[in-house]
């Protein structure tokens, strides 16, 4: 065994030892709520399809028809051998419906933050960011040399007094505040007026990210800044087309200077091949159906379960704390093997240290049978 063998053997070891070890589940049916995992079948409640459009039929017609028109690969990044006809589509189609100038697509929601924070902001620049924020924001944040500051979560006092403090000390600097508009672990909302009225005051800018905001919250689901009419004073509105859009990919809309800027300076974006053009007809689909208020009644299906769920939910993610790392796999594994439920036990370091927990994902493709096996399933454990 080499010493790097050796190295990883005992790596792992310890990751077993804290209960921490991930496996990957094959998959053999479409990503669907009634899905096929490890050759057994299961009621999905792990996806991010909130708006079942993952298999939708509309969407798979126009993956084949991308295909047969501009086929299977982009050949090279955008900036190397042109932007085809499905990109600069969907990048079209999703300003429509953010309400913005512009938007620029990447291959994935942690590609768009990589490329996106480090080119706004450098080492002589501030980064404020709510402490639950995404590990792509994190990583982001990290990437960009920027002096780093973390608020606790939602706690509009503190964040306050550090963009007090950056403007006290770095006077000429740009600050950008960071945070989600929908926790991707908690399901809780951001207080984004209050936010907004804080960055506005001290001059700095704002990034959310709306990832599980979009197809969920607000006017045909365009996100909760939207829902609170405050899209045009957010400066950078970030997001994801592989949840409730169903299909694959990241995406900042904003300013058409934005856009360019980003297209100039974004690492991600120049440097990666472009998404295949299936990926971007289909999301361009997507989009299309929430903007035409197509999808209104998936997401009103989508809200129904979630209340007879649980009628506190602000979201689609649905958590239900345990604590400790082992119980909650314990408890994943009893509702896979007892009752045939697919649900994700989520541990360290996705959520702290002793906040392990079982995390629900609502979809409107659910039927209320399985609504009511979950319930009853949670209840009695």
């Amino acid at each position: 065994m080499s010493d790097l063998d050796q190295w990883l053997a005992e790596q792992l070891a310890a990751i077993d030892a804290a209960n921490l070890r991930r496996r990957l589940r094959r998959l053999d049916s479409p990503q669907a709520v009634e899905s096929l995992v490890d050759g057994r079948p299961l009621v999905n409640f792990a996806s991010n399809d909130y708006l079942g459009l993952a298999n939708d039929p509309r969407l798979r017609a126009a993956a084949i028809a991308a295909v047969e028109r501009f086929g299977a690969g982009a050949g090279a990044s955008r900036l190397i051998c042109g932007t085809l006809a499905p990109h600069a589509e969907l990048e079209a189609a999703l300003a429509r419906f953010k309400g913005t100038e512009a938007a620029l697509t990447f291959s994935t929601g942690h590609a768009a933050a990589l490329g996106t924070i480090p080119a706004l902001v450098g080492e002589h620049d501030v980064v404020i960011l709510d402490k639950l924020s995404h590990a792509c924001l994190v990583d982001a944040a990290r990437l960009s040399g920027a002096t780093l500051r973390v608020f606790p979560h939602n706690h509009l006092e503190k964040l306050e007094r550090l963009l007090a403090w950056a403007r006290d000390n770095y006077a000429k600097a740009r600050v950008l505040v960071v945070t989600e508009s929908v926790f991707s672990m908690d399901g809780d909302l951001a207080p984004l007026r209050e936010i907004v009225e804080l960055k506005d005051r001290f001059g700095a800018a704002l990034l959310l990210d709306e990832a599980h905001g979009v197809g969920v919250l607000g006017p045909h689901g365009r996100g909760l800044a939207a829902e609170l009419g405050l899209a045009d004073r957010v400066e950078i509105q970030m997001g994801t087309l592989g949840k409730a859009l169903g299909a694959s990919g990241g995406a900042i809309c904003g300013s058409a200077r934005l856009i360019d800027f980003l297209v100039n300076r974004a690492r991600s974006f120049i440097f990666s091949t472009a998404p295949i053009p299936a990926a971007a007809a289909t999301a361009r689909a997507a989009v299309d159906l929430l903007d035409s208020g197509a999808a209104e009644p998936l997401r009103a299906r989508l809200w129904e379960n979630l209340r007879a769920l649980d009628p506190a939910a602000t979201s689609a993610i649905v958590p239900r704390i345990i604590g400790d790392e082992a119980a909650a796999v314990a408890a994943s594994e009893s509702l896979r093997e007892n009752v045939g439920l697919f649900v994700s036990a989520v541990r360290y370091p996705t959520v702290a240290r002793g906040q392990a927990r079982l995390r629900i994902s609502v979809s409107a493709a659910h039927s209320p049978e399985h609504i009511a096996r979950l319930k009853a399933a949670l209840a009695e454990a």
